[in-house]
């Protein structure tokens, strides 16, 4: 036997079903085992299904840590992106416009 506790509802539970497939002429001492039997399975199952979700808490614990540290690395290296020379496409157009305006009437007027 395991050293698993099981809960009132569980052995309730387990009764009930014990009760349900029972057969003719089977004795309270067989229906018992039977429902112990049931009792094993379903504490077997709640430990499995406990066990996954902890595998599961685990598995999502460790995706979030390697998604930090993903995202830490991005943000720590800058990365050149196309936005860089579209921000100073105007300031560039602007100026050689000026020089334009402001060199051209001077050369003209000496020749």
């Amino acid at each position: 036997m395991t050293d698993t506790k099981i809960s009132e509802e569980t052995h309730t539970e387990a009764m009930k079903i014990a009760k349900g497939i029972q057969k003719p002429g089977q004795t309270k001492d067989q229906t018992k085992l039977v429902a112990q039997g049931i009792e094993k399975g379903i504490a077997e199952y709640k430990k499995q299904q406990k066990s996954k979700a902890r595998e599961k808490d685990k598995q999502r614990k460790k995706d979030l840590k390697a998604r930090a540290n993903s995202e830490e690395a991005t943000a720590s290296t800058p990365q050149r992106t196309t936005i860089d020379w579209v921000y100073w496409l105007p300031w560039v157009g602007t100026t050689v416009t000026l020089l334009y305006f402001v060199v051209y009437p001077l050369i003209s007027a000496r020749g």
